[in-house]
């Protein structure tokens, strides 16, 4: 074979593939496994340091999970704890968990009102029950013991003290508060006449409202200051009768505000 003929034939080049061996996923699903694990054991931890209330919450929820859900905010808690979780929650369980939560706190303010020696003789005065809007703390006046100066919105000294000590356990909680006042059927016997028993009611639920903020509840947390004269009795059988004179704080919904 010539030079010319060898130089024509074609080159081959054969190149070697390198096989690199792949590693196993086996250690991603360990991975994955403790992960899950350990959220596991923090949702455990949390549940166990909770309340009743939000227990039973956060169970029923994950027995209905398709269901419309609201946010339950930070705050809506009376865990004495301080610490208030956020949950998921439809609406329905949400309202029962909170009414849970305003009968709980119903019990501890009567228990805190009533180690008072001050307030012991005032406890058959003071009527707390879950009504639509929320729940309703109602104190009113007896032929022995009123709360305010006679024709006057001035609040007495020892009311003073018991609004303070109402809201202190008020200031736990985030709700929307609704301060009432409401007077009897007696005329007001004022000088002016524009000057009424619905200027009168309005009047001492604002000095209500000024006794619970020195006791903690926050201005942002007022959300209503209602007068209502004697348009809502209490005893509408005898409209003079001394009930009817009373201050009526309801703590709101979460749904209601």
């Amino acid at each position: 074979m010539d030079e010319a003929t060898t130089k024509n034939e074609p080159v081959v080049v054969k190149k070697r593939r390198r096989i690199t061996k792949v590693h196993g996923g086996a250690w991603k699903v360990a991975y994955a496994d403790f992960v899950t694990a350990m959220m596991a054991l923090f949702i455990v931890l949390w549940i166990l340091n909770q309340d009743q209330a939000i227990v039973k919450a956060v169970g029923s929820y994950f027995k209905a999970p398709g269901e419309k859900i609201l946010r339950i905010e930070a705050g809506t808690s009376v865990n004495t704890s301080g610490k208030t979780p956020t949950a998921q929650l439809n609406e329905k369980q949400w309202r029962e968990a909170e009414k849970s939560r305003f009968e709980e706190m119903g019990k501890s303010l009567v228990q805190e009102l009533s180690k008072s020696p001050e307030f012991e003789g005032l406890m058959n005065q003071v009527k707390i029950e879950i009504v639509r809007e929320g729940l309703r703390i109602e104190v009113m006046e007896s032929a022995n013991d009123v709360f305010f100066e006679v024709g006057t919105s001035q609040l007495k000294p020892s009311a003073v003290r018991l609004m303070e000590a109402i809201g202190g356990q008020l200031k736990q909680l985030s709700n929307k508060v609704v301060i009432e006042g409401h007077t009897d059927s007696r005329p007001y016997p004022g000088i002016s006449p524009n000057y009424t028993n619905f200027e009168l009611s309005a009047d001492r639920a604002n000095s209500a409202r000024r006794a619970l903020t020195a006791g903690g509840v926050g201005d942002k947390q007022i959300a209503e200051i209602r007068g209502y004269a004697d348009s809502l009795l209490r005893d509408r059988k005898d409209p003079f009768n001394v009930v009817n004179r009373r201050i009526s704080i309801i703590v709101k919904y979460s749904s209601e505000e």
